[in-house]
């Protein structure tokens, strides 16, 4: 599949799973966020790690809000900030801390506190559309790409169920993740 070909099959892919989040009830997406955190919570990858990069999320993606004030007293959470073209990680240190993005309305944190990517053992990545090879279809800008080739951590990204396809189109440009949870 030429570059071309890739890029219009994940446009279509993108509409296509936007047109199912319309169809998918608040009431289902709190408890299937539920079921797939307490998957995450379970691997030992999750158990042994310090540092965790989440992400704050909007109302289209799986909930990480309860997670991340969850752990935040026990381990170190870390949540993106868009600077740029790149991501930025800033400790997460209260929701009186978090202030919505110019650009994108994303809740970012408004500390100081820098966090490098080489210090995150666990990251949570969010996602338009997964395969179960760890390949995922972002919202197109290239953020989580640019930011996975800087870490070492263990790559979790998390979907709903009708997020997870047989096959997403990849480019060179894209970087997969560990392990693909849902409530499957």
């Amino acid at each position: 599949m030429n570059q071309e070909d890739v890029n219009s099959r994940k446009k279509e892919l993108r509409k296509l799973i936007k047109e199912k989040k319309k169809t998918f009830s608040p009431e289902n997406a709190i408890i299937d966020s539920e079921i797939i955190f307490n998957h995450v919570e379970s691997l030992p990858q999750f158990i042994q790690a310090k540092v965790i990069l989440a992400y704050w999320s909007m109302p289209d993606e799986v909930s990480t809000h309860h997670f991340v004030q969850k752990w935040a007293a026990e381990k170190k959470m870390v949540l993106p900030m868009v600077v740029g073209e790149t991501l930025e990680l800033r400790a997460f240190n209260g929701l009186q801390n978090l202030v919505a993005n110019e650009s994108f309305g994303i809740h970012e944190p408004k500390t100081e506190e820098l966090v490098n990517p080489k210090d995150v053992d666990f990251a949570i990545i969010p996602g338009i559309a997964f395969d179960k090879k760890g390949n995922r279809l972002g919202r197109g800008k290239g953020f989580y790409d640019r930011f996975l080739k800087q870490t070492n951590a263990y790559k979790v990204a998390v979907g709903y169920d009708f997020q997870i396809i047989d096959e997403v189109p990849v480019s060179s440009l894209d970087v997969p993740v560990d392990i693909v949870i849902s409530t499957n």
